[in-house]
């Protein structure tokens, strides 16, 4: 077992917990917090071995080995609990934190602690929030709440002031690229991915393992190139398409995003920190044609509409309204 409990950076935030384990401090509930697949859960569930581990070959450490590391690593544990939307980008609702909340009053069954693992708080709706928020409050000592969530600003302020937080931050690329390449990824592919990834390990891993990913993303690109010179019925048609399963549309609406953020640092004159490295010759094109404004615009459209699926709302007219101020090339 390393010292940063075989995790890809983060190692500040792997020491304090350490620290905490080590010490017998650790807090009643931690906030992990930082965009989607840059370690969240993965810091949290190694947390948890340390927390529960039988056998620690050092202080702060877990040996991997034992059952309840087996357990945990798994999230089969008996004294883990996973409370979560039913889908991402759904609603986390107020039965499922009732229902957390009488679990909690039981003793631990196995390990020293129950654990509690929420996962992408941000999806909670304003009932369940203000529910979390009374159990914070009431949690019984042998209880640890793990939370995740994007960022501070999406939860309650009371929330966040009753928990440890960790605001994790993204992999430098080369460190990602080199650990890609641990992986089994040549130097064209390693490049690439640790580009796609923007830090987010748990990403660039998905990339790697799953070769229908980077054909998905293909099928996207082309997609898009299509949509920027169709004509209106033509992206009507595909609106309609997009609408029927929202699961695709979401997913769709973070690739342009992507491509929407690197448009604005190329026409910002940030050649070199784009995430797309492969479609240069396409931002290259679009750029010309827009302006800083316009291509904050077309950001900020994307960002609107991933907010707005979550809501009850018409998908096939937001399709429609995204599309109709797609540039036209």
């Amino acid at each position: 077992m390393t010292n940063n409990w075989n995790l890809l950076g983060h190692n500040w935030a792997v020491d304090m917990l350490r620290q905490h384990v080590a010490n017998g401090t650790q807090r009643h509930a931690y906030l992990f917090t930082g965009s989607r697949a840059v370690g969240r859960r993965s810091l949290a569930l190694a947390f948890a071995r340390a927390l529960t581990c039988v056998q620690p070959p050092a202080p702060g450490a877990f040996c991997g080995s034992c059952r309840e590391c087996h357990q945990m690593a798994k999230m089969q544990h008996p004294d883990l609990n996973i409370i979560q939307a039913e889908k991402e980008g759904e609603m986390l609702k107020v039965e499922q934190i009732r229902e957390l909340r009488k679990n909690i009053l039981l003793a631990p069954y196995q390990a020293k602690y129950k654990i509690i693992l929420l996962l992408r708080f941000q999806e909670a709706n304003a009932s369940a929030a203000n529910a979390l928020l009374k159990t914070l409050e009431e949690a019984p000592s042998k209880v640890i709440l793990l939370l995740t969530a994007d960022n501070t600003e999406q939860l309650l302020p009371t929330i966040v002031s009753r928990c440890e937080v960790l605001r994790l931050r993204p992999v430098p690329t080369p460190q990602l690229k080199s650990y890609l390449q641990e992986k089994g990824a040549d130097e064209k592919k390693s490049h690439l991915l640790a580009h796609l990834a923007g830090g987010r390990t748990g990403y660039a891993l998905n990339l790697l393992e799953n070769k229908e990913e980077l054909t998905y993303r293909s099928e996207k690109i082309e997609e898009f190139k299509t949509l920027l010179s169709a004509s209106r019925v033509k992206k009507f048609d595909y609106a309609e398409k997009l609408a029927k399963d929202k699961e695709d549309f979401r997913t769709t609406l973070l690739f342009w995003l992507s491509l929407w953020r690197d448009l604005l640092l190329y026409v910002a004159g940030d050649r070199e920190n784009i995430a797309n490295i492969d479609q240069r010759e396409l931002i290259d094109t679009l750029s010309v044609q827009l302006n800083l404004s316009e291509a904050k615009n077309l950001l900020e459209t994307s960002e609107k509409g991933i907010g707005q699926l979550k809501r009850n709302i018409n998908a096939r007219l937001l399709a429609e309204n995204i599309l109709l101020d797609f540039p036209k090339i």
